[in-house]
């Protein structure tokens, strides 16, 4: 140590080197000024001492990018990829992936319909005859018996059409009697005519032959003898026409009592017909079962043949589906379907009716519970169905799962026999249904694939489970 008041080399007393040597171990950045060696020419000004101190600043953009750089270290701490065993491997944890065992079984093609519960029977409420609801004694949902009535019309038109035919027919009832008694006194007053004349013609007989002889013996005059027989030739000949009258009287007669009765036959059906158009005005239930619906009111005016409500069957139901149209050839009548949703067991379905039309790309079908529905069955409940299309075949069975998307079922990961790691291999698979593939190569019954998906495996040939 240099004596107290001694100058130091360069002339500078030892508190000014010591603040130097300070200041020279302060880094630039914390200085604001560069290195001594990259210090710019000032002139003296005193510029390059007097710069601000700038302080770091972070951005959103610098937080996600140290984020995101923090996040792969922690990949790439977990997931190594490695070529220790010949090729990329990739580590997985156990619980994060689904395991699936190769069977051997019975493949069953089938879709999955949706099927809406509708009666077996179902019949539509119209009303035969306009009119204004006078009442409504059954309401929607009540059960009904067949002839129930169910709402009541009036309609003066009819009633008063009925009541002017009721009168044409009493006046034709009258005219046929009266038809009937002319007839019965003609009838007498002929007969009265036809024995009186016969009689006469009797008596006229025994009084010629009796003359005959007397006219022969010359012991009456001629004229007396021409005038008797003049008198049974008149009569006989009266006789000949008041038959004809008869006989042409009953023909005239029975014609006019025919017509009279066509007359009356047609008024009978008028009245039949328009009886039963009155009595239609009371609505009554076709059918036995549920009204499910019911359009009308008091004093709503309904016109005819417009529809108002609905009885089903509740007895019986059956399910209808709608298949996409590209099924359309392989749906046959008698096909069978099952489904677990419509009760506590499982249940077998028949396709019973197929209906033509295409709508939106699809069509209908009936399907039929074997067994009957079961009960508390109501109309519009929904159940999934297995329609299965074929009959079953014996193949190899691979559940369903995401791996076929990341693999178009070109290539599965296969577990080792320890199930430590899943090896790669090449697979190809058949015919699909919603619960299976079908395994046409590369897999054999008991093997365990992974069938969750393979988006975050990347490549690798080999997958560690741990």
């Amino acid at each position: 140590m240099a004596p107290h008041g001694s100058t130091a080399p360069n002339g500078a007393s030892p508190e000014d080197r010591a603040s130097d040597d300070q200041a020279s171990s302060e880094s630039p950045l914390l200085r604001g000024t560069p290195s001594s060696g990259d210090a710019p020419e000032t002139g003296g000004t005193g510029e390059g001492i007097d710069r601000s101190i700038e302080t770091p600043v972070f951005t959103p953009t610098r937080v996600a990018a140290g984020l995101a750089a923090v996040l792969l270290l922690g990949a790439l701490a977990y997931g190594v990829w490695t070529t220790a065993t010949g090729g990329q491997v990739y580590n997985v944890d156990r619980d994060k992936v689904t395991v699936s065992r190769v069977q051997q079984g019975d493949f069953q093609e089938f879709i999955a319909v949706t099927g809406t519960a509708v009666p077996e029977k179902t019949v539509f409420l119209s009303a035969e005859e306009g009119g204004r609801v006078e009442a409504v004694p059954t309401r929607a949902g009540a059960q009904v018996q067949a002839g129930t009535p169910i709402l009541r019309l009036s309609n003066n038109d009819l009633r008063l059409e009925l009541a002017d035919t009721e009168t044409r027919l009493a006046e034709q009832r009258s005219s046929m009697q009266q038809l009937r008694m002319s007839m019965e006194e003609r009838r007498l007053s002929l007969q009265r005519d036809l024995a009186d004349i016969r009689n006469q013609i009797r008596r006229l007989e025994r009084e010629f032959k009796r003359q005959k002889r007397l006219h022969e013996q010359d012991l009456i005059a001629d004229r007396t003898f021409q005038r008797t027989r003049d008198d049974l030739r008149y009569q006989r000949r009266r006789l000949e026409l008041t038959q004809s009258a008869y006989r042409q009287d009953s023909l005239s007669f029975r014609s006019q009592l025919q017509q009279q009765r066509r007359q009356r036959q047609r008024l009978d059906e008028q009245y039949e017909v328009i009886q039963e158009s009155v009595e239609s005005l009371t609505v009554r239930a076709p059918i036995d079962g549920q009204l499910t619906s019911l359009d009308a009111e008091v004093g709503q005016t309904i016109g005819r043949g417009e529809r108002i409500g609905r009885v089903d069957n509740t007895e019986d139901f059956k399910l209808r589906a709608q298949v996409d149209e590209f099924y359309i050839e392989r749906v046959q009548h008698g096909q069978t379907a099952t489904t677990d949703a419509l009760g506590d067991t499982s249940h077998t379905l028949t396709v019973d009716r197929i209906y033509p039309e295409v709508e939106d790309g699809r069509f209908e079908v009936d399907l039929a519970v074997q067994g009957g529905s079961p009960p508390g069955l109501r109309r519009g409940q929904t159940a999934r169905l297995r329609l299965q299309l074929g009959q079953p075949q014996a193949a190899t069975l691979l559940a369903r799962g995401g791996f076929y998307q990341s693999t178009g079922g070109n290539w599965a990961y296969v577990l080792t026999d320890d199930g430590s790691s899943a090896v790669r291999r090449p697979i190809r698979l058949g015919r699909q249904n919603p619960n299976h593939f079908e395994v046409l190569d590369g897999l054999e019954p008991g093997d365990r694939v992974i069938t969750s998906s393979y988006d975050t495996f990347g490549d690798a040939d080999r997958l560690s489970l741990e």
